[in-house]
This record gives structure tokens, C-alpha cells and sequence, in this order.
């Protein structure tokens, strides 16, 4: 009886011990989960310029609080989705005290849809407009985790707390190198506003968007709130040779360098026959710099021959400068099988010029990917004499007039010899 109850005992402690482990894993992969999960800051403007009633007859806070409900109804669930607000709380004139008037509505984790359509409900439009101070707690709301990061400012007019220009905050949180998007929407804006928010926007890679229409206003924060929820291919970081003996060799991929003012960046790519490279490099202006503006792209072969370049030019209406190249090595021989790959070099210039009274380094981002990919085949993919498979139809047409000129051409001569006869 003794060894039966012991040995009960021990079989319990067993499964006991197996089911703990198994726990432990579980909680292991919930936190990595939660780690990767995508997070989004939907960033409001309560100032007072949203009782403007221009919105399909309502006031424009309005049409926020109806646009936030479909947006919290339609989240994907593995998003975690934050609200902050500016300028909701203080209605005072002081501008010292405006200026610091954000508050996070709702914190960036999972999304209790009820819990936050009772806080977006409790809003109404109060005081400033600091768009700066906004943004910065924004980034610090969404730090933390290894996946997408998305700001998505909402505002009705420009920033009211200069000398913090929110463009340059803007330009400091993509210096940071930390992954993380803004995109902005006007409502009803005007040329400066729409000037102040496409800025923020660009520096960051986001996006800009007017919106006059509580419709359109759902529709384009549900879509930058499910693009947060798509797969984000994380740059690898690499760096740049002065000339291409000394250059790093990449494969197929996203790589991030910087580029100091002045400077050339050389990277080597393989190439076998029958291939074709596909390269495109983005320089952005992370501080001030002189308007006028380019970058170049050039692919040559090891011993230095140019074989195609890529360029563009900017006058300081951007921030980002992007240009590409496509180079398609020809297949090798059927007597020479085994034709060696070839080493491509990609020289990365541009002609960003330091303002007044900036620091030169660290260098430009500088954004480059690179993509092999099997070229096109003579048979199938590469037009024939620049018609391609409309060799096809051009056959077919000339069978078919040949065909019907030989049933006109009977048909003339029988009706001919009718009328002889008659």
C-alpha cells in the first residue's frame, strides 16, 4: 500500500513538473509575442480650432470622434494601439503652460475597444496646438519592443509652441534610428499647415493627407492602422568603403549606412550570368541643409567602367532623395557552363551641403537595397524585334487577310461570270 501511494505521488509530481515546464515556454513566446507586436499612437488635436463646424455640416472634433469609433472597431487585434491628445486640457492664455498640454488618452498596449471610445468621448476642444511636445512623448509612448512603430498625428492647424519647430523633432526621432513612422493628416488644411505637416511626414518616411470628409478621414487612419499590422523587413546596419577594393560585399536584402557630407560610399555585389541586379538608394536630410541637392547611383565594374547610373535632384522641397539602377548580366555560353559571377561595385554620392552652424556628422542616412533576381530569358520575357508575343497576333492577322482575300477574290470572279451570262 505504501509503495502504491508512493508511487501515485510520484506520478503526480511528474505531471506536475511537465505541465510547469510546459508553462514556462508559453509564457516565453507571449512576451517574445508581445515584444514583436506592431504599436500605433493615434496622436488628436483637441485645440480649440476643432469647433469649426466645416466637416459635412459638423464640427470637426465631430467627425474626429466618429472617425476614432470605426477605426477602434475595425483595429486588428495583434495591434496595440495608444491615443494621445494635445491640447485638450488647459484653456488658459498662458503660453508656457499650453504648450505642455499633452496627455496619453488611452496607453499603447492591447486595445479594450470600450475603454477607449468612453475616453475619445469625453474630449472637447479646449486649448493649444503643441504639436512639437506631442510628438516627443509620442516616441517615448511607443518605446520599448521590436516591432512596427507609427505615429499618426491628426491635427486642424500648424503648431502654436515655436521656437520647438515640430519638423525638426520630426527629423530627431528618425535620427534615432529606432524604426518609427509618422504620418500625418490636415483636416481642412491650409498652404502653411500643409507645409508644416508633409515635412514631419517625409522626415520620417510617412505619409501626408488632406482630408475635407469624415469619410475619408476613417478610411485613411484604418489603413495606416492596418499597414502597422504588415510584415516590416528590419534593415541590416553595414557600412561603406572608400573605394570598392575595400568595399563590403551584400547579398539581396535592406541595409542602412551613413553618409557624411562630401562623402563616397562604395558596396560590392555578385552577379552571375543570367541574373539581373536591382539597386535603389534613399539620402535623407536629418537637419538643415542647403536647398539645392542630389544623389547619384553608379554601378561599375571592378576595374572602374561605368556600366549604368542612377541620379536625382532635389531643391529643398523634401527631405529624402531616392534614385535607382537595374543592370542584367547576360546568360553564359553553352560552352562556357561554368562562367564565373561577377563583381558589380555601387558608388553612393550625394551633394547635401551643411547650413550654417550644423555638425557634419554623423553622416546622412542613407537607405540602400539591393535585389538579385533571375534575368529575363530570350524565349518567354524579352520582346522579339519590339513586339514580343505580338508576333502571335501579327501572324494571325496576316493568315486571316490572306485567307479572306482568297474567298473576296472567288466570289468576284463567280459573280463576273454570272453576269456574262445573263
Amino acid at each position: 500500500m505504501i509503495t502504491r501511494t508512493r508511487l501515485a505521488t510520484g506520478a503526480c509530481a511528474l505531471l506536475a513538473a511537465l505541465a510547469a515546464g510546459m508553462a514556462f515556454p508559453a509564457g516565453a513566446v507571449a512576451d517574445e509575442t508581445s515584444a514583436l507586436a506592431p504599436k500605433v499612437d493615434l496622436v488628436l488635436d483637441v485645440s480649440g480650432s476643432m469647433r469649426a463646424k466645416d466637416i459635412d455640416g459638423k464640427s470637426r472634433m465631430a467627425a474626429a470622434k466618429q472617425a476614432f469609433n470605426e477605426v477602434l472597431d475595425a483595429t486588428p487585434e495583434e495591434v496595440q494601439l495608444g491615443i494621445r491628445t494635445l491640447g485638450a486640457n488647459y484653456p488658459g492664455d498662458d503660453r508656457r503652460t499650453g504648450c505642455k498640454d499633452t496627455a496619453q488618452l488611452y496607453p499603447v498596449g492591447p486595445l479594450d475597444r470600450t475603454e477607449a471610445k468612453t475616453a475619445v468621448a469625453t474630449l472637447t476642444p479646449t486649448g493649444w496646438t503643441p504639436i512639437g511636445p506631442a510628438l516627443l512623448k509620442a516616441a517615448d509612448d511607443l518605446d520599448g519592443g521590436e516591432g512596427s512603430k507609427r505615429i499618426v498625428l491628426i491635427s486642424d492647424g500648424e503648431d502654436t509652441c515655436a521656437p520647438l519647430d515640430p519638423c525638426e523633432v520630426a527629423r530627431e526621432i528618425a535620427a534615432k534610428g529606432i524604426g518609427l513612422t509618422i504620418d500625418t493628416l490636415g483636416l481642412v488644411p491650409n498652404t502653411k499647415m500643409r507645409q508644416q505637416l508633409s515635412c514631419i511626414a517625409e522626415a520620417t518616411g510617412g505619409t501626408f493627407t488632406s482630408v475635407e470628409h469624415t469619410e475619408e478621414l476613417t478610411d485613411k487612419v484604418n489603413q495606416l492602422v492596418d499597414r502597422a499590422a504588415d510584415p516590416v523587413v528590419t534593415p541590416v546596419a553595414t557600412t561603406g568603403a572608400d573605394q570598392c577594393a575595400k568595399a563590403p560585399t551584400l547579398k539581396s536584402g535592406l541595409y542602412t549606412d551613413r553618409a557624411e557630407f562630401g562623402q563616397q560610399r562604395w558596396y560590392r555585389v555578385d552577379v552571375e550570368p543570367g541574373q539581373e541586379l536591382r539597386a535603389s538608394v534613399s539620402v535623407a536630410a536629418d537637419r538643415a541643409v542647403n536647398p539645392s541637392y542630389g544623389v547619384l547611383l553608379r554601378a561599375v565594374t571592378a576595374p572602374g567602367r561605368e556600366i549604368v547610373r542612377g541620379e536625382a535632384a532635389g531643391n529643398g522641397r523634401t527631405d529624402v532623395v531616392s534614385t535607382g539602377l537595374r543592370y542584367p548580366k547576360a546568360e553564359a555560353d553553352d560552352e562556357d557552363e561554368t562562367a564565373a559571377a561577377e563583381t558589380v561595385c555601387l558608388q553612393v554620392t550625394h551633394s547635401f551641403s551643411a547650413g550654417s552652424n550644423v555638425q557634419s556628422t554623423p553622416g546622412l542616412p542613407l537607405e540602400l537595397t539591393i535585389d538579385v533576381v533571375d534575368g529575363p530569358s530570350q524565349s518567354s520575357d524579352v520582346a522579339s524585334f519590339g513586339l514580343g508575343r505580338g508576333w502571335w497576333l501579327l501572324g494571325a492577322l496576316i493568315l486571316t487577310g490572306f485567307l479572306a482575300g482568297l474567298v473576296w477574290g472567288w466570289l468576284s470572279r463567280w459573280r463576273v461570270a454570272v453576269w456574262r451570262t445573263n
